[in-house]
């Protein structure tokens, strides 16, 4: 399957914004994207394409030498195709050219299917965030990553 990546745009928000609403219960507001894309100076989006249709974005922020992805999705019926490996690995090598020595990110405790490809892709367990989640009160498991 052929894809594309490319830097999300304002113009992507309501693209990311379906996505968000298919993949999480708590989808971000069209506020909070345009704010990471207009006001965070260390936030980087990147959007995956298949056929110029958007089906998937991830986003992190860099700061100083760390990433920290703060979200990550794939449309439901792309996934199991290894898509999501394919988006979170060119956002390592994106953190890496942009000074980053180690990325973070948190993931549901309930979420093994994330946590099996995090895992796969280096992460490891690096503590856990009490009630992280506000729907449901649910935990974070925080995996880190040394890029170099």
């Amino acid at each position: 399957m052929e894809i594309n990546f490319r830097m999300m745009t304002l113009n992507d928000i309501d693209g990311v914004l379906a996505i968000e609403k298919a993949s999480f219960t708590l989808p971000w507001s069209r506020e909070a994207f345009y704010n990471e894309l207009v006001h965070n100076q260390y936030a980087k989006y990147v959007v995956m394409e298949h056929n110029g249709h958007m089906i998937g974005y991830c986003g992190m922020w860099v700061v100083i030498d760390e990433a920290h992805i703060t979200n990550v999705a794939v449309l439901p019926e792309y996934r199991g195709k290894k898509l999501g490996e394919a988006l979170m690995r060119m956002m390592m090598e994106m953190a890496r050219q942009l000074g980053a020595i180690t990325m973070t990110l948190e993931v549901r405790v309930s979420n093994h299917v994330a946590q099996s490809l995090y895992r796969k892709l280096g992460f490891l367990n690096g503590g856990i965030r009490k009630k992280y989640y506000p729907d449901n009160q649910e935990d974070a498991l925080v995996m880190w990553v040394k890029l170099r």
